[in-house]
């Protein structure tokens, strides 16, 4: 009996947003930095940097108000040179706002798929509004976060296709569903080779490998004698791209596309690329 292992956890989002404030700050210099993430429409604030007090922390913030609502409802940054005295913004949360001694703030939404999932502060104590150069950091660290969201949505929602998959007893090869698997596995592996999380590059990568296994006899499955990314190149190989199509998905010379194809029929004892391919089938290195 096949047993279908425990899918690698996805990271918390909540360390990729201390990553894009802690990134935010050295790269302005900005004293207080601050995000929260959106959920069923509401902003809650929950990573922090340079503040004094505990006033905001877990402090739900509504569409449209605040200068945070204010870009959530807009989808669009948002300043204010003086947050008590803006005209801009509803003065909702100007208790809060003024204990931490705040006063010119920008709130950056992070925009994934045309939803915003979450907003990006930053602060200064002092009266003058904050620079170009501060704000156009802030929104270049929310267009990589928005990136880094967006990878690990498209990781969720090819696991659970691979879980739909590994849960139907029924599954019996049909071609079609074979290609796609095959196409997701290929696919899994090019976004791993993109991703700095190492976290969720090992995910990805553990979701890889349960592809490959899918069909084989449920047997642990014996060391790969290949390179990992001799099994990338395999896996486009197996779609059937050309040396060109390989090269170009997977960011590699032509050259060196042919070079990990010559070491991997040598390690897997075939004379061709066709042989390579059915040789780690077999092996479970490839659905």
């Amino acid at each position: 009996m096949h047993v279908v292992p425990d899918a690698p956890a996805r990271p918390d989002d909540g360390d990729a947003f201390r990553g894009a404030l802690r990134l935010t700050r050295r790269r302005t210099g900005l004293p207080v930095v601050f995000a929260g993430r959106v959920n069923d429409g509401v902003l809650t604030l929950s990573q922090f940097i340079g503040t004094r007090t505990a006033g905001m922390h877990g402090l739900d913030v509504f569409s449209g108000t605040g200068l945070g609502g204010r870009a959530l409802a807009m989808r669009r940054p948002a300043t204010v040179a003086d947050y008590r005295a803006a005209d801009t913004i509803t003065h909702d949360y100007d208790a809060v706002v003024a204990a931490e001694g705040i006063r010119a703030i920008t709130a950056v939404p992070v925009v994934v798929s045309g939803t915003v999932r979450g907003v990006l502060y930053g602060a200064s104590r002092g009266p003058a509004p904050l620079g170009d150069r501060a704000v156009d950091t802030m929104v270049d660290a929310s267009r990589h976060l928005a990136g880094e969201i967006a990878v690990r949505d498209e990781v969720d929602r090819r696991l659970r296709i691979l879980n739909a998959v590994e849960a139907d007893r029924g599954f019996t090869g049909d071609r079609a569903a074979t290609e796609e698997l095959r196409a997701v596995h290929a696919e899994l592996r090019v976004i791993a080779k993109a991703v700095q999380d190492d976290a969720l590059r090992d995910r990805l990568l553990e979701a890889s490998r349960r592809l490959a296994r899918l069909g084989t006899e449920a047997r642990p499955p014996a060391a790969s004698p290949l390179s990992p990314r001799e099994v990338d190149v395999l896996a486009q190989v197996a779609l059937g791209c050309g040396n060109a199509e390989v090269a170009r998905r997977l960011s590699l010379r032509p050259e060196s596309v042919k070079a990990h194809l010559r070491n991997a029929m040598r390690k897997l004892d075939v004379h061709n690329r066709f042989e390579a391919v059915v040789a780690a089938r077999r092996r479970g290195l490839l659905p």
